[in-house]
C-alpha cells in the first residue's frame, strides 16, 4: 500500500522550497508517543510504508499508528539515455516535504508494549535525523 494521491490538480509540478520550521505539525495530537523530524528533506512514499510496517510488526498491531505526513509531490526523471530538452520526465516516485519539528508518526496504546524502540526501529528507516517526543 505506497501512499499517493487519487487525483491531482496538476500532473507535474515544482518541487519549491523546503520551509526550515514548521509550527502547525510540531506537537502531539492523537498519541501517547511521536517521532519527530530534527532535520528537513524529501520522504518517499516507500521510506513512509517501510517505517510504518517496521513500527507495526514491533508492536504486533496492538497499538494505534497515525501518520501525519503524506507524499503529494510527484518527483519526475528522465531516462539516463534521454538528451537534453523534449520536455521534463515523467513521474518517478511521489514524496513528502519535511521540514524541522514535524510529527511522522504518533503512537498510542496499552501501557506495555514498548513504543519507543518500534519508534527506533522505524526511524532507522528514514533518511532524516529523528527523535522520540512524549
Amino acid at each position: 500500500m505506497l501512499l499517493q494521491p487519487k487525483k491531482t490538480k496538476y500532473k507535474k509540478i515544482k518541487k519549491g522550497k523546503i520551509p526550515k520550521f514548521n509550527f502547525n505539525n510540531s506537537k502531539l495530537n492523537f498519541g501517547i508517543v511521536g517521532l519527530k523530524a530534527v532535520e528537513s528533506g524529501l520522504l518517499t512514499s516507500k521510506q513512509i510504508e517501510a517505517a510504518r510496517q517496521t513500527i507495526n510488526r514491533k508492536i504486533k498491531r496492538k497499538g494505534k499508528i497515525w501518520i501525519k505526513v503524506y507524499p503529494s509531490i510527484p518527483i519526475t526523471s528522465k531516462p539516463t539515455a534521454a538528451r537534453m530538452g523534449k520536455g521534463k520526465g515523467t513521474i518517478n516516485h511521489w514524496a513528502a516535504k519535511i521540514s524541522t519539528g514535524t510529527i511522522l508518526f504518533e503512537i498510542c496504546g496499552s501501557k506495555n508494549l514498548n513504543f519507543i524502540d518500534a519508534l527506533k526501529l522505524g526511524s532507522s528507516k528514514l533518511p532524516l535525523k529523528t527523535k522520540i517526543v512524549y
